[in-house]
């Protein structure tokens, strides 16, 4: 990592997402960079790929090349340096192993959010590439993120309860990254997640809002975390400010289109007066 004079001097921790577009500006790089700016650090942005996609589900895919996401990247990380990377949609093996490539050369924490599927159930990631992301995406990884349908597409292990939950952290961990935070999301009752790196284990858990507008919860968690980090925040603390974050977007979010709408990135900046969680922390 490049150490920038600008950042000696105080500039905001500078984040950088390696994901897709998401032309509804619910997801991917749109809502990774709402993420940021609302919790304070400068966001950047090498884009993977192009979508169509409104609250219906995505229409179309279009990756970049190889070459073009390369330059994205050293463009920004050799000139402005970042403190922490966070990846999303990285759809084909060729593309995995590019970035995975350019983050274990980059000293920076990094978040991974093994993007498989879309909220709508829209695949977004190769059959071909899956084991790619295992033998080479997820070694770089400070923390990797998935939902309990990417656990079972990475490691076949199927979680149907919260006791699953250790055996699906044992089976990512066994890929290389330092943390795994298994997300229970699609579970039934609070929404519990566990994050661990197979010594700590911490257990988080929030309420569940009645609220289908939960469109990006993934990529917006995922910059949270990376967020954190950035900060200076370890990764239980990145993880649990993140988790109280992205309650509240869900809390907040809201109808758009006919379909699933959006969580609100910016539910902090239209209630400034809160600036806590709905719990009071």
């Amino acid at each position: 990592m490049r150490i920038t004079p600008a950042a000696r001097h105080g500039v905001l921790p500078c984040v950088l997402t390696v994901a897709g577009s998401d032309s509804g500006g619910g997801a991917g790089i749109q809502a990774d960079l709402k993420t940021m700016l609302a919790l304070g650090v400068h966001g950047m942005s090498v884009l993977t790929a192009v979508t169509a996609q409104n609250s219906l589900g995505v229409q179309g895919v279009w990756d970049l090349p190889v070459e073009a996401v390369r330059a994205q990247y050293r463009s920004v990380v050799d000139d402005i340096g970042v403190q922490a990377v966070k990846t999303g949609m990285l759809s084909s093996a060729e593309l995995v192993e590019e970035v995975a490539a350019l983050l274990a050369a980059t000293d920076a924490p990094v978040v991974v959010d093994p993007v498989g599927v879309s909220k709508h159930g829209d695949s977004l990631l190769a059959a071909s590439a899956v084991q790619s992301v295992r033998k080479h995406l997820l070694p770089t990884a400070t923390v990797a993120t998935p939902n309990l349908d990417e656990v079972a597409q990475l490691t076949g292990v199927r979680v149907e309860s919260e006791s699953g939950m250790r055996e699906a952290a044992d089976a990512l961990l066994a890929c290389g990254p330092r943390w795994v935070l298994i997300k229970g999301g699609h579970l039934p009752g609070d929404a519990v997640d566990l994050l661990t790196d197979g010594t700590d284990e911490h257990w988080l858990r929030a309420p569940r809002y009645d609220n289908r507008h939960t469109h990006g919860t993934g990529c917006t968690l995922a910059s949270a975390i990376a967020s954190g980090l950035a900060k200076g925040l370890d990764v239980p603390q990145a993880v649990s400010a993140a988790k109280e974050y992205v309650t509240e977007a869900i809390a907040a979010g809201f109808a758009l289109g006919a379909g699933i709408g959006p969580v609100d990135h910016g539910w902090r900046l239209r209630n400034p007066a809160e600036g806590t969680t709905r719990s009071g922390r």
